[in-house]
């Protein structure tokens, strides 16, 4: 049976609108580090690096190529990104989308090793070469104790579901661990009017 993210895993993916308390366990993936404006172009390169490994590792048994143990038939999981600001980006009152820094990602299914990403890897710089494919690193990630909630809307409205989940946090014990945060994206913001877009807000808390 095929492994449809939006079924097994709709408490990591699809979230009520409003803020929950989560665990969230580690998961590997491809990723990528970068800094400056999501809309420049060298951040939608990153994007088209980062789905190309990740449609490589579900297209290996039609190209022939290895297939490893446990391998399954699944649908390719959404863009993920970690977000901060430089030293210089936390101290303006404004978000200066140039002193972004990033972290994209895609999640891969368990049969993809450490070894079998390294030959992903290897293979998709031969049939599509690119510079950002030599900075793609695989590795587990684990968001652990989070506190999560589905934004509707721009990206530029972000700040207000932001505020909601911080509200949750006083009211409930816990403390944000970081400045970073995270976001899943459910729609491709190419594709889809900026009122109906629709990401997953996520950040690391601890127990009061």
């Amino acid at each position: 049976m095929k492994y449809e993210w939006k079924k097994q895993d709709k408490s990591f993916y699809l979230p009520q609108a409003k803020p929950e308390l989560i665990t969230v366990p580690g998961f590997n993936y491809f990723m990528l580090e970068g800094s400056g404006n999501p809309n420049s172009n060298l951040f939608t390169e990153a994007v088209a690096v980062l789905y190309s490994l990740s449609y490589a590792a579900k297209m290996l048994p039609k190209k022939g190529r290895l297939l490893t143990e446990g391998y399954y038939d699944y649908s390719v999981f959404p863009l993920e990104g970690v977000w901060d600001l430089t030293e210089e980006g936390r101290q303006k009152d404004v978000l200066d989308k140039d002193e972004l820094l990033y972290t994209l990602m895609i999640r891969q299914p368990e049969f993809v090793t450490a070894d079998l990403a390294a030959e992903i890897i290897k293979m998709v710089k031969l049939t599509k070469p690119h510079v950002l494919m030599e900075k793609a690193i695989f590795g587990k990630v684990e968001d652990g104790l989070s506190v999560q909630m589905l934004h509707y809307g721009s990206y530029d409205d972000e700040p207000e579901s932001f505020a909601a989940m911080e509200d949750y946090c006083m009211r409930n014990g816990l403390i944000r661990a970081s400045k970073t945060h995270k976001e899943i994206y459910l729609t491709d913001a190419r594709r889809t009017r900026p009122d109906k877009l629709k990401t997953v807000l996520r950040f690391k808390v601890n127990r009061n």
